[in-house]
């Protein structure tokens, strides 16, 4: 049996005892630990060890979270959950419209951030490769699901893994309902059940780069109460191949 490689995390946080605190616990569950005490340490570290995952208080002084992460975004695709002690949607917004994957809020638990940052890992865990790479929904939209990208009106889109993980379901279910709760389960994990926020603003993020205009959505459609359902293109492709 093969023993996987640990995965390493970096803790950005200018308070020494929460770095004590948080590496005390991660290194007892077998990760590999870094630390930096401020943004430019975070950089310098991210350049040159890589981590799997980053840890990012957004109050540091000097080059606060969010600057940090959007310098972070220019040379790391890495995973990053935000640590904060607001609990401002604001703050939220802002952080995940620059790229954050989650947000924990100061006070934590030890147990509600290694299950965040399990939620977080499993997230970007290589899939296996489709058998259908590109998928045509119609003739201005396709999804290649091997390098994780729409092609929009033939210009290809990068989608964040998080996205991806959305649409690939929702497409997989196409002209079915997916409750709110199975889709906050199958993308984010059991963890953030009830979070239905957080996935309005990923169906928001989906939308302006597939949708023709946002705001009257032709392939994600909402069900007030229930959750979110794709377009049936596969029923469109019978239809249109009919003899």
């Amino acid at each position: 049996m093969i023993t996987p490689t640990p995965k390493t995390i970096l803790i950005a946080d200018d308070e020494s005892r929460m770095v004590r605190f948080v590496k005390m616990n991660l290194d007892l569950e077998g990760y590999i630990t870094l630390e930096a005490n401020n943004g430019f340490q975070a950089l310098e570290k991210v350049r040159d060890h890589q981590p799997d995952l980053i840890l990012l208080d957004v109050e540091m002084p000097g080059m606060d979270g969010f600057e940090t992460l959007r310098r972070l975004r220019e040379i790391s695709e890495a995973p990053v959950i935000m640590l904060t002690v607001r609990a401002d949607e604001d703050d939220r917004i802002k952080g995940l419209d620059l790229g954050a994957d989650d947000y924990v809020t100061k006070p934590f638990s030890p147990r509600e951030l290694s299950s965040r940052i399990r939620a977080v890992l499993r997230r970007f865990e290589p899939q296996s490769r489709p058998e259908d790479q590109i998928i045509t929904i119609d003739d201005r939209l396709q999804v290649d699901l091997q390098r994780r990208q729409v092609i929009v009106e033939g210009e290809r889109l990068s989608l964040r893994p998080t996205e991806y993980r959305l649409l690939y379901h929702l497409i997989q279910n196409a002209g079915w309902v997916m409750p709110h709760e199975t889709l906050l389960t199958k993308v984010w994990g059991h963890e953030y059940v009830n979070d239905n926020h957080l996935l309005r603003l990923y169906i928001t993020y989906l939308r302006q780069k597939i949708e023709p205009e946002a705001s009257h959505p032709q392939y994600i459609f909402t069900e007030r109460g229930l959750g979110y359902r794709f377009v049936d293109f596969k029923e469109r492709h019978k239809l249109d191949n009919a003899p």
